[in-house]
């Protein structure tokens, strides 16, 4: 385990940490732009309109689980950096069966607020009987989303890399197959590709499951599932959510400042949610990828702060965040180049094809600035430092989004409301950097110097 992450060539450790992360957050995406390809082949704009509108409900399902896959895998890190390996395992166990529990709750919870919620992700008269449909059978499915997402993030966490990409792979092309049988053949519309979803994520939690039973099966000390092994100490359970929260809040944060995003969009009509709908998912290539490449190396940066390598970890954020920004400058290029075919993939009407091209070339510039932004979230989280990350999440999605979404629309109707984003994104980078800078570790701090397991003796790092 502890080789995948000792190796002196830190830009090659960052590529085999950072790819198949990637690689898992591309597979994710297209769980979701499966289900809008497929949905969009009944050329029915309120269809399409319903799973755009539901994109956020999932999103906040699949944060609740990151709570404990981030939080316990930043913990873990940093526990394998020090050295301990059975407290690593305890918190392994904490977090694979709190997310079972948690899964349990929210199916419980989602069916019975199933009707509001659906208004309140800006359901109408047109989209509100596909909007329900599509919601019934993700809140139905939620224990295996949450399980999924939590443990591609602890099995990460372990050394465990290769099984958190091909976990998430199999979910992906499970998805796939049933959306194409669900949809095209049994006309299911959007309950079938809700279906499709929840079936491929139950087949991706089966599978991270049995590799956790087997690596257990094959005397893996970081691996311990025994329900009789399930002791959450005070100071573990404490650690793994102070630090979770913030993750899990950068994607609630995200869902609710979409949500409000689609209820001004959607003032200007179905036509227009389906558009940006299409040209958000198109955009969320560049943003999932950036994303992957800052979980998959905060495990990383965990370690080095454990490990007490101070110059690794400030070499390994330099890399990183140049790699994150190359990525997006790519992305930029290709939609502003591409933006109408990536639009007439999805969409038939030339109407259509022509706002969604407009609304992806106003979204794609902010694409480089990810590179930054996700970058010092993961830092601050690896780090355990949970007021950074948090800061980061409440400015971007609270402080700065719904006021410039409302000020825009105020100005600049539709097209200010889209080119919130950019404003927003562009701004907090310039924060960022600054928070980076200032926190920073100059002189790395001892481990021993205070007790591992109390959060308030931990001085901040300057």
């Amino acid at each position: 385990m502890s080789s995948v992450f000792e190796g002196n060539n830190i830009p090659s450790t960052i590529r085999k940490l950072g790819i198949p992360a990637m690689l898992g957050q591309l597979a994710t995406l297209i769980y979701n732009l499966a289900d809008t390809y497929f949905v969009s082949l009944t050329k029915s704009a309120d269809q399409i309109a319903a799973v755009t509108l539901c994109v956020p409900v999932l999103l906040i399902i699949m944060s609740i689980a990151c709570v404990f896959g981030m939080g316990g895998g930043s913990v873990i890190a940093r526990q394998l950096g020090e050295g301990r390996k059975e407290d690593s395992a305890k918190c392994l166990n904490f977090c694979v069966y709190s997310i079972g529990i948690a899964g349990v709750l929210v199916l419980a919870a989602g069916l019975l607020v199933l009707k509001p919620a659906a208004y309140l992700i800006g359901a109408d008269e047109g989209n509100f009987g596909y909007t329900c449909d599509y919601l019934e059978w993700i809140f139905l499915g939620a224990p295996f989303i949450m399980l999924s997402n939590g443990l591609a993030h602890s099995l990460r966490s372990v050394g465990m890399i290769k099984e958190s990409t091909l976990g998430i792979a199999l979910g992906n092309a499970v998805n796939i197959l049933l959306d194409w049988i669900f949809i095209v053949f049994l006309h299911m519309g959007t309950a079938g590709a809700a279906l499709a979803t929840s079936i491929g994520f139950f087949c991706a939690s089966a599978y991270y499951l049995f590799c956790l039973i087997r690596e257990e099966g094959h005397g893996n000390e970081l691996v311990s599932l025994s329900p009789g092994n399930f002791k959450p100490e005070k100071d573990m359970v404490l650690k793994v959510i102070l630090i979770g929260i913030p993750g899990a809040l950068i994607t609630v944060m995200m869902s609710v400042s979409n949500i409000v995003l689609n209820n001004y969009i959607a003032i200007y009509g179905s036509d227009a949610v389906a558009s940006y709908g299409i040209a958000y998912k198109i955009d969320m290539l560049p943003i999932m990828l950036s994303v992957g490449l800052s979980q998959g190396v905060a495990p990383l940066l965990g370690y080095y702060y454990g490990a007490k390598e101070e110059k690794r970890l400030e070499k390994a954020m330099g890399i990183s965040i140049i790699y994150g920004m190359v990525l997006g400058g790519v992305f930029t290029a290709l939609f502003m180049s591409f933006s109408e075919g990536f639009a007439s993939i999805f969409l038939y009407e030339e109407a259509l094809v022509a706002q969604t091209s407009h609304f992806l070339q106003l979204l794609c510039f902010h694409a480089p600035l990810l590179g930054i932004i996700n970058m010092v979230t993961s830092y601050f989280q690896a780090l355990g430092k949970a007021a950074g990350s948090l800061g980061i999440t409440l400015l971007r999605n609270v402080v700065l989004f719904i006021p410039g979404v409302m000020v825009l629309n105020y100005f600049w109707k539709l097209n200010g409301v889209i080119l919130t984003q950019l404003l927003v994104e562009g701004i907090l980078t310039v924060i960022c950097l600054i928070m980076y800078r200032i926190s920073a570790p100059k002189n790395m701090i001892q481990p021993q110097a205070f007790p591992a397991g109390n959060l308030e003796a931990q001085p901040e790092i300057h």
